[in-house]
């Protein structure tokens, strides 16, 4: 769906003189594509406020996910926020609704994954020729069917955490790559919940609420689960 200048601008959860965390929408490509009628770049002149250029993606988050997206609002802030992120310095918190449940309430996966490329898609498989990819995961509510887990991503690879979680056995609900279920019957439910970092002598951080769907489930999940 198409966005206004306002909604757009209201989806700014911090911002200062370099950097600018935007709340991504679910379903909003972040990059221009063949295939792509709609994509975040068209909107970004709308949040570039008092700078005379756009901000720029400090890295991406797929279509389908929603939430804390970090942009840099200068090119020096963009190489800053480069390295930040390939030294590790970025944390990142998720939240998914999965199916089924993993064993115990919390660990870590550890599974080596590879990007291969498939009849009009790319996608990433667990194989020992692939790059390490650590990801550690917590139950925060569950009714049996259906678990809402905490991800944190403790390397960046391609569909880490879609992939991890199906090939442990708990595919994140609505997945239409690593999914059981193709078409899903519901959009993905998978959120960029926090994400924060060195910064400015301090630390730039944000929160984004799950999106609608995604937001439906989980009351749902706590309450089954109760205070």
């Amino acid at each position: 769906m198409p966005y206004t200048a306002e909604e757009m601008r209201a989806r700014v959860l911090y911002r200062d003189d370099g950097v600018l965390i935007l709340d991504k929408p679910p379903g909003l490509s972040v990059h221009y594509g063949t295939k792509t009628v709609e994509h975040l770049e068209q909107y970004l002149p709308w949040v570039a406020f008092d700078m005379p250029e756009p901000p720029r993606l400090a890295h991406r988050l797929d279509k389908d996910t929603a939430g804390c997206l970090v942009l840099a609002r200068t090119a020096e802030t963009a190489a800053q926020l480069g390295r930040l992120f390939l030294t590790g310095r970025v944390s990142k918190t998720y939240w998914a609704v999965v199916l089924g449940r993993p064993p115990g309430d919390a660990g870590q996966i550890d599974m080596p994954l590879l990007k291969v490329h498939i009849p009009g898609m790319s996608k990433v498989v667990v194989t020992p020729a692939g790059k390490p990819a650590l990801t550690d995961w917590r139950v925060l509510a569950g009714d049996g069917r259906l678990t809402l887990l905490e991800l944190t991503p403790r390397t960046g690879r391609m569909h880490q955490l879609r992939a991890h979680c199906a090939y442990s056995g708990f595919p994140i609900l609505g997945d239409p790559i690593y999914g059981p279920e193709l078409p899903p019957p519901v959009p993905l439910h998978l959120l960029a919940r926090a994400v924060s970092f060195p910064w400015a002598g301090g630390v730039a951080t944000a929160e984004a609420a799950p999106p609608p769907h995604m937001a439906a489930t989980i009351e749902a999940l706590r309450a089954v689960a109760g205070p």
